[in-house]
């Protein structure tokens, strides 16, 4: 993408792309795209990694108990695992200008009915039925965001340049639930929930006023182009797809454990305060950021993401077992409770610091004209992790205590890694 590129001289693949004929795009549009998808996904990141941050001030403010806030939450995760796939479908026939401008669009629009009829009050507090199926609203919508960036940024980037433009839009993640958990937290005390959804409400805004400004189909190389996209097996029928895919959202139960009770475990069985959780939380996705940037790049000019990937989930299942076993001592020895908060944070770094690698591993098996679809499958998987990781904890919690928690993360990342050692 070294010159300029006229519009009306290619013919677009995909429906989305009638809007944008007749434009023409610099050799550098393809950062503005890159742009967008890190926007759009760090804003809705910020919601579902920086809602589970509050989940002791949710606790209070909202009279729950552990079962009801892990509901609430897990119904966050519920709305994205089931929306993933049909955005993806649609994304894939219509263009993700389109679909990214309705998702986020919607999400806006919904956190804003939210700050103002979803919030506790001195006067009534809403029962958790009513936040449960706010949050599952919130997201069935925000589950166009990871579809169309990912396809937008894999047309717009050469084979060369999506492992590291890919994991740079996968840094969002991190970027959003770090912020999210260093500033919503302190909000919801100082000002409430309205002050939340408010903020993630105006964040959606900016980010669908982005989208509309410069997001647009990438220019191809004609009808043979798309041809050519289009052909090779359905992702849906495509073995290694679902492979890796199951791979990815096995990997992520850990990682949820981490985004959704951390802060409750460093609160309940450590006794730390809100100032240090916050700050060990965000430790955690800055750590991520860092550590994807690297691995999209270092894969990129090595050819190893599949290595990469059975690295990852091997170290990770470690880290949380060492976590298990410090937990354990811990009990015991009051002297090493300090030393909880760096291991979550070791832990927590290790198991997010691939899906840049991955996500890019599994659009480019899955071909162009599929890659929509492709990564929405594997976010449905992960979903199901928000939703089933914060509905099972409490019950871990209830017969085998924080230990059960941390040794099963570490299970569920012991059993990613033959997964990814089978991929071919």
């Amino acid at each position: 993408m070294s010159a300029i590129v006229t519009r009306n001289e290619c013919q677009p693949a995909g429906r989305g792309s009638a809007a944008s004929a007749g434009r023409s795009f610099g050799p550098n549009h393809r950062w503005k795209v890159l742009g967008i998808g890190v926007a759009a996904n760090a804003g809705f990141s910020a919601t579902f990694s920086g809602i589970p941050a509050t989940a002791v001030v949710m606790r209070q403010g909202y009279h729950l108990d552990n079962a009801s806030l892990g509901l609430a939450l897990g119904l966050l995760g519920l709305g994205v695992a089931l929306s993933e796939l049909p955005w993806g479908v649609f994304t894939d026939r219509w263009g993700d200008r389109r679909v990214l401008l309705t998702g986020l669009g919607a999400t806006a629009a919904w956190l804003l009915v939210m700050a103002i009829l979803v919030v506790p009050t001195k006067t009534a507090v809403p029962g958790v039925t009513r936040l449960s199926a706010s949050l599952l609203v919130a997201g069935l919508l925000g589950g166009s965001v990871n579809g169309s960036s990912g396809r937008a940024i894999m047309g717009w980037f050469g084979e060369g340049e999506r492992g590291f433009a890919m994991s740079i839009r996968q840094t969002a993640v991190p970027l959003g639930g770090g912020l999210g958990a260093m500033v919503l937290p302190s909000l919801a005390l100082g000002f409430g929930f309205v002050a939340v959804f408010g903020l993630l409400a105006a964040l959606s805004a900016l980010s669908a006023f982005f989208a509309w400004r410069w997001l647009h189909e990438p220019p191809t190389q004609g009808d043979a182009h798309v041809a050519a996209a289009a052909s090779g097996p359905a992702p849906l029928r495509n073995i290694e797809v679902w492979r890796i895919s199951t791979a990815i959202g096995l990997l992520c139960f850990p990682q949820v454990a981490v985004l959704t009770f951390a802060s409750v475990f460093l609160h309940d069985f450590a006794g730390i305060g809100t100032w240090v959780t916050s700050a060990s939380l965000a430790a955690v996705q800055t750590g991520a950021m860092a550590m994807r940037v690297w691995s999209g790049r270092f894969t990129d000019r090595h050819g190893n993401r599949r290595p990469f990937l059975k690295f990852c989930s091997a170290l990770s299942a470690l880290a949380f077992l060492v976590l298990w076993l410090l937990v354990i001592a811990a009990s015991a020895q009051p002297a090493l409770v300090p030393l909880l908060p760096v291991m979550v944070v070791v832990a927590g770094i290790s198991v997010s610091a691939w899906h840049g690698v991955a996500y890019t591993e599994l659009a480019t098996l899955a071909g162009a004209g599929h890659v929509g679809t492709a990564l929405s499958l594997a976010n449905t998987l992960v979903f199901v992790g928000f939703c089933l990781v914060p509905i099972a904890i409490p019950w871990l919690l209830l017969f085998f205590a924080w230990p059960g928690v941390w040794l099963a993360a570490a299970i569920c990342a012991a059993i990613a890694w033959p997964i990814f050692l089978r991929a071919a």
